[in-house]
């Protein structure tokens, strides 16, 4: 279960170590403030996790993925989950989803087109 953190350029490398679990794609863990990137791994809970441990805010952290086959572009994930703040597994507030997708596809415009 291969987790990548990425703050800048994804390597080729590390795009290929990030689809171990999913060939066919990616799950993306986000921190939108420090727009810290971790890819790959099987739960975004694990990916959550390490984002944590390397300084992120919970409020900051948000999950979703890319179908790799259809290049299709999801903000949905269980740790986006947040009790009177985010109601859905899906991220409902426009302005932070607009961020989570700007940075994910900004992390993976060399390798999803």
């Amino acid at each position: 279960m291969a987790i990548i953190i990425v703050e800048g350029k994804l390597s080729k490398k590390d795009f290929q170590k990030a689809r171990e679990e999913y060939q066919g794609y990616i799950k993306l863990t986000i921190d939108i403030k420090r727009q810290k990137v971790a890819l790959g791994g099987e739960y975004h809970a694990d990916a959550e996790k390490k984002l944590l441990d390397q300084g992120s805010k919970q409020e900051n952290l948000w999950g979703g993925g890319v179908n790799l086959e259809t290049k299709q572009w999801e903000t949905n994930a269980i740790i986006n989950l947040r009790s009177g703040k985010n109601d859905s597994t899906e991220i409902l507030d426009p302005q932070t989803r607009k961020k989570f997708l700007k940075i994910a596809k900004g992390i993976l415009r060399d390798h999803v087109k």
